[in-house]
C-alpha cells in the first residue's frame, strides 16, 4: 500500500481524486495528551475493489502541506464520505477552517436506513460486506514512526470498506427518498458553531445539583478560566481541573493557597503556581459579579405539566411509528421529549424537518384529539376523528 509523505503527491493524488463521484476519508490521531487533536494520518480511497486506489498520508512528514486535500474538499463535484466524521471534521476546521462538501457520513445514513442508533463501523462491514475488520491496531500510538505492517492494513481497511458501505447506502437513500433527511442531520456537523468551545459559555457543560445563581456564577469563572489555559496550552482540560473538583471550589470559595490545599479532589499540580492564581482569580470574579450578569440556569422544563396519560400515548405512537419506518426511536425522540410534547412544549426536533414527517405531525393530531389509537393484533393503528 502507497504512503504518501509529500505534497507532490498528495496534490497528484487529489487531482485524479476530482475525476471520481466520490472520495472516502478517514483519520487516526490523538488525544489523550492535547487538548485538540494531534493529526496522525490521513486514509483516502477512490471508487475501486482492490487497495490500489487507496493511500495513507503522513501529515507528520516534514515539509507536507494538507493544502492539496483541502482543495479537494472544496470541490463540489466529488462527495466526500466518512463514517462518524464529528472527530475527523473537527480536525480539518481547527486547522484550516475548512469543511468537506459535500459530507457523506455513513453513521447517519445507517440511522436512517433502519441500522439502529450510532452503529459502529465494524457492524456495518459485517452487515453490508459480509467481511470482518482486525480491531487489534485499533488502540495503538499512531504517532510513532514507522508504522508497523499492521496498523497500515488496519488503517486502509477504514476506507477500503468504507466504499462499498457508501454505495449500499447511496442507493437505499434513494430508493427510500431520505437523502433529504441525511442532508438534515448533517448541517449541524457543518457548523462551525459545533467545534467552537467559547470559554464563556463552558459552564453549560459542567454538571450540577445547584441552581443558585451565585453558585453558577463561580462555576461559570471557573470553566471559563479551565477551558481558555487548556487551549493556550494545548493540554485537556481534565489536566487543569476535573469537573468534580470544580464544582466542589465553587462550593467552598478557596481565597488562598492554603485553602486550596484542603481539597479533596483538586489535582496536586493545581494547588500552587499558574493554576492555583488562575483558580482563585475566577472564584474572585464569581463571587464579585453582578447580580444581572450571573449566568441564569434554564428552569422551563421544570415548570413543565406533563400531561402522564398523552405521554404515554406518545410512547406508543412513537415505538409504532419508528418500527413503521424503520428507524431508531432514540434518533427521533428522548423521553424527555415526549414529556415535553405532552406538557405543550412545541420547540422539540421531533416536531420539524424529517422527524415530523415520520412522527411529530401525528404527534401533534394526538395532542389536538384529532387521532385515536387502536390496537390490532400486534399493530398499534392510527384512526381520524376529524
Amino acid at each position: 500500500m502507497k504512503t504518501i509523505t509529500t505534497t507532490d503527491a498528495l496534490a497528484a493524488f487529489c487531482e485524479e481524486a476530482k475525476s471520481h463521484p466520490y472520495v472516502t476519508v478517514d483519520t487516526e490521531f490523538l488525544r489523550e495528551r492535547t487538548y485538540y487533536s494531534k493529526l496522525c494520518l490521513i486514509q483516502l480511497a477512490m471508487p475501486g475493489t482492490t487497495d490500489e486506489n487507496a493511500v495513507l498520508v503522513d501529515p507528520l512528514a516534514g515539509g507536507l502541506s494538507l493544502e492539496p486535500l483541502y482543495d479537494l474538499f472544496r470541490d463540489t463535484s466529488v462527495v466526500k464520505v466518512f463514517h462518524a466524521a464529528r472527530q475527523d471534521l473537527e480536525i480539518f476546521y481547527v486547522d484550516a477552517e475548512v469543511f468537506p462538501e459535500p459530507l457523506f457520513d455513513t453513521q447517519v445514513a445507517a440511522m436512517v436506513c433502519g441500522f439502529g442508533e450510532q452503529v459502529g463501523y465494524e457492524t456495518l462491514v459485517r452487515k453490508i460486506t459480509r467481511e470482518g475488520v482486525d480491531k487489534s491496531s485499533r488502540f495503538t500510538d499512531w504517532s510513532r514512526r514507522p508504522l508497523t505492517d499492521a496498523q497500515k492494513a488496519y488503517a486502509i481497511a477504514d476506507v477500503t470498506h468504507l466504499r462499498q458501505i457508501y454505495e449500499f447506502l447511496s442507493a437505499k437513500l434513494e430508493e427510500t427518498g431520505r437523502a433529504r433527511w441525511v442532508h438534515e442531520e448533517l448541517q449541524v456537523l457543518l457548523s462551525p458553531q459545533t467545534y467552537i468551545v467559547a470559554p464563556d459559555q463552558a459552564w453549560k457543560r459542567v454538571k450540577t445539583r445547584t441552581s443558585s445563581s451565585k453558585f453558577l456564577a463561580i462555576v461559570q469563572e471557573l470553566a471559563a478560566f479551565r477551558e481558555t489555559y487548556a487551549q493556550r496550552k494545548n493540554i485537556p482540560r481534565n489536566r487543569v481541573c476535573k469537573d468534580d473538583a470544580l464544582v466542589e471550589l465553587a462550593s467552598n470559595k478557596p481565597q488562598s493557597y492554603e485553602d486550596l490545599g484542603r481539597s479533596r479532589l483538586l489535582l496536586r499540580e493545581a494547588r500552587k503556581g499558574e493554576i492555583a492564581d488562575g483558580i482563585l482569580a475566577a472564584v474572585t470574579r464569581g463571587i464579585d459579579m453582578a447580580p444581572n450578569a450571573m449566568p441564569k440556569p434554564d428552569r422551563s422544563r421544570e415548570k413543565m405539566q406533563v400531561n402522564p396519560a398523552l405521554a404515554d400515548l406518545l410512547r406508543v405512537l412513537l415505538k409504532a411509528k419508528t418500527e413503521s419506518a424503520g428507524v431508531a426511536a432514540k434518533l427521533i425522540a428522548s423521553a424527555a421529549d415526549l414529556d415535553a410534547i405532552a406538557a405543550g412544549m412545541r420547540d422539540v426536533p421531533a416536531l420539524s424537518g424529517w422527524r415530523a414527517e415520520v412522527f411529530g405531525q401525528d404527534a401533534l393530531r394526538l395532542c389536538e384529539g384529532r387521532v385515536a389509537l387502536t390496537a390490532q393484533g400486534a399493530d398499534v393503528r392510527i384512526i381520524p376523528l376529524d
